[in-house]
């Protein structure tokens, strides 16, 4: 079978339906656009979303475009065992993080100060009137994010050069325009409100594109029957090895490695943000049910379309004589989208339809991406340490230009049409979960928390990515674990030591605390 399957007319029609559904995306942006009166509605709703959106939205702006391209792309190449335990990991920090985090950061950063950005939230819960808490969160949040969006950017280049055969660069450059566009003008609410919509529609394009990968290859038995002939492919303690076509088993640090994956949650600002959003924290419980459902399909399908797609189109890797991993793999969803098309002309309407939830994979995560980085240099860095009589007019314009300066990079970045959407997001996710993660948590539930101990935890995890990225990684064998893990648990050390070397927290900061534990409700 040819993987060119959509005649130049039927392509058409697929990108017609693509660009109708980024207007709808910027419409929504500007239907939004007259209810950002404040940088409170701005940067977070005004704290008024409902439970659907979100759930919907964290979710989407969670997942990206890695969760359509980059986790089947690994499942393809490689077999069940890491993006089976990346999932899984995965799946179980979401449950951990909407359980135990979400209720309280919601009433704590309600009660520190009103806070609505998360280095406000840090800042203000340890009462650091130097700012030094909220000048490093935000350049952690600076540096990590023009990291994270250019892996968006780099999947809209990828998906219009593939199936259409345009120049990357240049449809990269444009789906970067279409996402700025709308978050400028939009803020919070339009971009949770689009995620919402984005997130909706990814679910969906994975069952769907799930079960055609299961009629193209001729059903179950012939999936198992391909499976089995390709050794350690089905298993989730072997890997398959592509140059060598022998499964390799997966060692318990390469597992703990893959599960370390879920303790990034707790680290990041782009999720956190939609639960200090809520318009009623008891609503969080609802959120949490309809997160999981999300969650749980959807991680399930996209590992399964790669496991699927060996048996349903073989030929996207053939003459690919690796077993690294391949940024051809993380084509195999648009490759299987195009299936669609071949059973009926009617359906490519879908197509275009169904390929537009990548888009909404890489919207949903980089506006997101580029509000949250807006917020922490304009309304943290600008006002917050250096014109802090700034009007809230100023703190917009400011962030608006954050907004557009920081796509620029990114798209600088995502220049390589090579680059490896799952490897950019595993770094900045590291970065992320390794810098915030931990304080998040301990400030959340360990009163003796002091801002020693926070200053220690977020540069410590910050740096400890860097190096182990950097330099232990690349020694191989048991080093050569996902930077996360490690980073973490330094991280955690830091914070344990520094606090406990440093005088304990005010009355004041501890009132807070026990203000905000007593409003703790087990949801």
């Amino acid at each position: 079978m040819n993987l060119n399957i959509l005649s130049p007319g039927e392509k058409t029609v697929a990108f017609v339906g693509m660009m109708i559904y980024m207007a709808l995306v910027i419409l929504v942006g500007l239907l939004y656009s007259r209810r950002n009166k404040s940088t409170e509605d701005f940067f977070l709703g005004g704290r008024s979303l409902g439970p659907w959106v979100t759930a919907m939205s964290a979710e989407a702006s969670d997942m990206s475009s890695w969760l359509l391209m980059g986790l089947p792309g690994l499942a393809y190449l490689s077999g069940f065992a890491s993006a089976g335990w990346t999932a899984i990991g995965l799946g179980v920090g979401t449950w951990f993080n909407w359980k135990f985090v979400a209720y309280r950061l919601r009433t704590y950063s309600h009660i520190a100060g009103n806070a609505i950005t998360l280095p406000d939230y840090f800042s203000n819960r340890f009462h650091d009137s130097r700012k030094i808490i909220m000048t490093l969160a935000a350049l952690v949040i600076f540096f990590f994010f023009i990291v994270y969006t250019s892996s968006g950017f780099a999947a809209l280049g990828k998906l219009f050069n593939s199936l259409f055969g345009f120049d990357y660069t240049l449809m990269m450059i444009i789906g970067a325009f279409v996402v700025v566009v709308y978050t400028i003008v939009g803020g919070f609410l339009a971009e949770s409100t689009a995620d919402f919509m984005q997130g909706t529609l990814m679910f969906f394009s994975l069952i769907i594109i799930l079960i055609a990968g299961i009629i193209e290859a001729g059903g179950f038995q012939e999936i198992a029957a391909t499976i089995s002939s390709m050794e350690g492919f089905g298993s989730l303690f072997t890997s398959h090895n592509r140059a060598t076509g022998v499964g390799t088993k997966v060692s318990f640090l390469e597992i703990a490695s893959s599960l370390a994956w879920g303790l990034g949650y707790f680290g990041m600002p782009h999720v956190l943000l939609r639960f200090m959003a809520i318009r009623d924290a008891k609503e969080l419980t609802r959120s949490r049910r309809i997160a999981m459902v999300w969650v749980v399909v959807s991680l399930a399908a996209a590992v399964c379309i790669g496991v699927v797609g060996v048996a349903a189109v073989p030929q996207l890797l053939d003459g690919v004589k690796t077993g690294a991993f391949s940024a051809q793999s993380e084509t195999i969803f648009i490759v299987m989208t195009q299936l669609l098309g071949q059973y009926s002309g009617i359906l490519v309407v879908f197509v275009g339809i169904i390929l537009s939830g990548i888009l909404a994979a890489t919207m949903s995560t980089s506006d997101s991406q580029l509000l949250v980085t807006s917020s922490a240099v304009s309304q943290n860095f600008f006002k917050g340490v250096l014109k802090k009589e700034a009007s809230d007019s100023q703190v917009l314009w400011v962030s608006r230009f954050t907004i557009i300066m920081v796509a620029i990079i990114g798209a600088f970045l995502a220049a390589d049409p090579n680059s490896s959407i799952f490897g950019i997001v595993s770094y900045a996710w590291a970065g992320f979960g390794a810098a915030f993660g931990p304080i998040m948590l301990f400030s959340l539930f360990w009163k003796r928390t002091t801002f020693a101990g926070a200053v220690a935890g977020m540069s410590g995890g910050f740096i400890a990515v860097l190096v182990w990225k950097n330099l232990v990684a690349p020694l191989g064998g048991p080093w050569a674990i996902y930077e996360l893990l490690p980073a973490f648990l330094f991280s955690s050390l830091c914070i344990i030591v520094a606090s406990l070397l440093s005088p304990e927290p005010s009355k004041e900061i501890e009132d807070e605390f026990n203000r905000a534990v007593g409003n703790q409700k087990q949801l």
